[in-house]
């Protein structure tokens, strides 16, 4: 196995590059988006990518599979079919709000989208099927002892798949969709808030972004953050000088950031890494390349954390 770049609670595939230039980054990342969509099925259409914006309760199912592992002399057919025909069938019900999508202007967190389920997906797949041939980005063993904080979380789907792997899970969006999360998170979890390591609170990031920093922490104060993600919310770019900064506030020198993007308006790409690398003390990385991306084309991934503790080689 090759070496892995341990970056906090993320270990990158040991082909991942440090973002140094966004006009480089973007045209890296449309270039292998154009490459890879000319060779797929051109009468495939994928839309803006929610999943089914129709259903006023979404089933979110996933199939996990254990990978076939690489035969050795050690190794019987009779033990590798056993081991490869292992699945895991998971399914969660997540609510919609179908009238907010098409009535509130800028609304696009009332629906799931598919780029949160595949990240869901690849977690779930890594924690339960682990592989030698390709090792996790979350080692299971650190997720369950850490407090995973979500960003613009929408209907709280990813907590809902997520947080029985970690110790405490804290999902935040702004105001008008917290009654969503709430719903979907009682759905799921009938006794929740009750002996629950999930936390819900409003986090809007134009709201903090107005504050001056010395009174930030009294309207948003949070336990200190190891993993802090931001899946699918890089899609307007008024909405994006507010998300860097309310990265910039949450993450501290334990904290590691991963931002899942679906690859859409190259402007609002370009200028979201223009805004994160021009803050002091950051390093950024984009999560594999070639055959070790994590997530495929339309997607692209990126850990961050402040330079006091900068990633190393090794594993």
């Amino acid at each position: 196995m090759m070496d892995r770049i341990k970056n906090g609670i993320c270990s990158l595939p040991s082909d991942s590059e440090q973002v140094v230039d966004a006009d480089e980054e973007v045209f890296l990342l449309y270039t292998d988006l154009q490459a890879q969509s000319s060779s797929q099925n051109p009468t495939s259409f994928r839309g803006l990518g929610h999943v089914d914006s129709h259903q006023d309760v979404l089933s979110v199912n996933f199939t996990l599979a254990a990978s076939p592992e690489p035969e050795t002399k050690r190794s019987s057919k009779r033990a590798r079919k056993g081991r490869d025909s292992e699945i895991l069938e998971l399914e969660i019900q997540i609510a919609q709000d179908k009238t907010s999508l098409r009535s509130r202007k800028g609304d696009t967190g009332s629906v799931v989208w598919k780029a949160s389920v595949d990240f869901a997906s690849m977690i779930l797949q890594h924690v339960h099927f682990p592989s030698n041939a390709h090792p996790p980005l979350l080692n299971s063993s650190e997720l369950k002892d850490a407090h995973v904080l979500e960003l613009g979380s929408g209907t709280g789907m990813l907590c809902v798949a997520l947080s029985p792997l970690v110790r405490q899970y804290t999902v935040t969006d702004i105001h008008d969709l917290v009654p969503l999360i709430q719903k979907n998170l009682v759905l799921n979890f009938p006794k929740w808030p009750l002996n629950s390591n999930v936390s819900l609170d409003p986090l809007d990031w134009l709201e903090l972004q107005k504050l001056s920093p010395s009174n930030r922490s009294r309207f948003f104060k949070f336990d200190p953050v190891d993993l802090l993600l931001v899946v699918d919310c890089i899609y307007h770019p008024s909405l994006v000088p507010p998300l860097v900064e309310t990265i910039d506030y949450m993450a501290t020198d334990v904290t590691t950031v991963l931002v899942v993007v679906e690859l859409r308006a190259e402007d609002v790409i370009r200028e979201f890494l223009s805004c994160w690398l021009s803050l002091p003390s950051w390093k950024i990385w984009r999560v594999g390349s070639g055959e070790d991306q994590i997530m495929k084309r339309p997607y692209a991934m990126w850990v961050g954390r402040k330079q006091s503790n900068a990633p190393q080689l090794g594993s």
